[in-house]
């Protein structure tokens, strides 16, 4: 029997190299909505429970983050719905969303373990949130959310040294380098790029 080997068209040619080309694309457009999503939902909320332990007399000014319940299901709705509708998924892709996973986690045990001892919530808050910020920008090849990252580290440690009161500024301007301006550049870049 002899070996027949059937000869690609041009057009064949080019669908499976476009097909290859797209396997190694990860979807940012997803990333970008879950960035600036959260940088606007938590700047908010810090910004409130500044507010509120300033002008009023409210007793548990930090209950305005329960506001932070719904936007876990706004994003997971968000991601759900967007993800199916990806004829596959990329390597890449999964660890970029198990970095994030790990962050709520990682997030959930430090609002559970220091309930106590809120005072230390913002330091911790943001040293976790750098890790997944830093490792996405590598993901993504997208310095400004690097930088992200390790804006929200410094002002973890900005916030430890300056103490409670000055220190609870920290989170706001987190949110804002590490994840509004990098979020929006992010946005502006497209709905793929090539990692």
């Amino acid at each position: 029997m002899e070996n027949e080997e059937k000869v690609m068209t041009g057009e064949e040619s080019l669908k499976i190299i476009t097909d290859m080309i797209n396997r190694t694309k990860i979807n940012i457009g997803q990333g970008s909505f879950h960035l600036i999503f959260w940088g606007w939902l938590v700047l908010f909320c810090s910004l409130a429970q500044i507010l509120i332990s300033k002008f009023t007399s409210y007793h548990a000014p930090w209950n305005v983050w329960i506001l932070t319940i719904p936007g876990v299901f706004v994003s997971l709705i968000y991601g759900f719905t967007h993800g199916r509708k990806e004829e596959f998924h990329t390597y890449s892709e999964r660890v970029f969303m198990m970095t994030w996973i790990g962050f709520v986690i990682v997030t959930f045990m430090l609002a559970l373990f220091l309930h106590k001892n809120g005072e230390l919530m913002a330091q911790f808050i943001l040293l976790a949130a750098g890790f997944p910020t830093f490792v996405s920008g590598f993901i993504l090849k997208f310095r400004p959310l690097v930088w992200g990252g390790i804006a929200f580290w410094v002002l973890s440690l900005a916030a430890y040294l300056a103490g409670p009161e000055t220190g609870q500024f920290a989170v706001p301007l987190g949110m804002l380098l590490g994840y509004l301006v990098p979020g929006y550049m992010l946005r502006s870049r497209g709905s793929y790029d090539t990692i």
